[in-house]
């Protein structure tokens, strides 16, 4: 996958739970630490429930995911508000600081995601190191898949929808058929939990993204 031909991104932006950090593993193992193992299934019923709840009127992702764990898993509030502020913690994948430190080397990287300020201050100090924008849903007061998400990110970094935006995920339903939508070139990581869709390019982890642009 390398002497890619096409056009070049001049930004590249990315969901961050599920494609740069093992959104799974990170909730699997906490809830594990709190005393009540996921079973099988209970991982999506857990983010459908999110995604229900980001459609209401404006919480913080701390609260959506505390009220996912008491409402999906009977978890007690306590340890559901714990898991909640913790989520800036939770595991990256094995390749990701390496690669977005290749792929900010290409093109300007950004983050777009359904979170907290303080999660994405959290994550960026376990980075290492900061990337060139950050967009949570705090600051933006929308969830993906909302439009508007990309709308403010195009504010925020002054260009327009087009093909020279990527946009990366391993969420077709969260992002990639959005941004699609409006004509970004659209990256489907093959995480391994993933909700594929249709894609403009397709790699199985984003160290494979930074040698298709090498």
């Amino acid at each position: 996958m390398t002497n890619f031909k096409g056009p070049r991104p001049s930004l590249i932006t990315f969901d961050i739970f599920g494609t740069v950090l093992n959104w799974r593993a990170g909730l699997s193992d906490a809830c594990a630490k709190a005393g009540r193992p996921l079973q099988p299934g209970e991982f999506d019923r857990v983010v459908d429930l999110q995604g229900e709840l980001e459609r209401e009127s404006f919480r913080k992702y701390s609260e959506i995911t505390k009220l996912s764990l008491t409402r999906g898993l009977g978890l007690p509030e306590a340890e559901a508000a714990r898991i909640g502020e913790g989520v800036g913690d939770w595991p990256f994948y094995e390749d990701s600081a390496a690669a977005l430190r290749a792929l900010m080397k290409k093109a300007p990287g950004a983050a777009m995601t359904n979170s907290d300020l303080a999660h994405g201050t959290r994550i960026q100090e376990r980075l290492g190191f900061g990337l060139s924008a950050w967009l949570c849903a705090e600051q933006a007061r929308v969830y993906k898949p909302d439009p508007g998400f990309w709308r403010l990110m195009a504010e925020l970094r002054g260009v327009e929808p087009g093909p020279a935006w990527w946009h990366v995920s391993a969420y077709a339903d969260y992002d990639l058929g959005v941004a699609g939508a409006l004509g970004l070139t659209t990256v489907f990581v093959e995480r391994p939990h993933a909700r594929p869709g249709p894609a403009s390019h397709k790699v199985p982890d984003l160290a494979a993204l930074a040698a298709l642009l090498a």
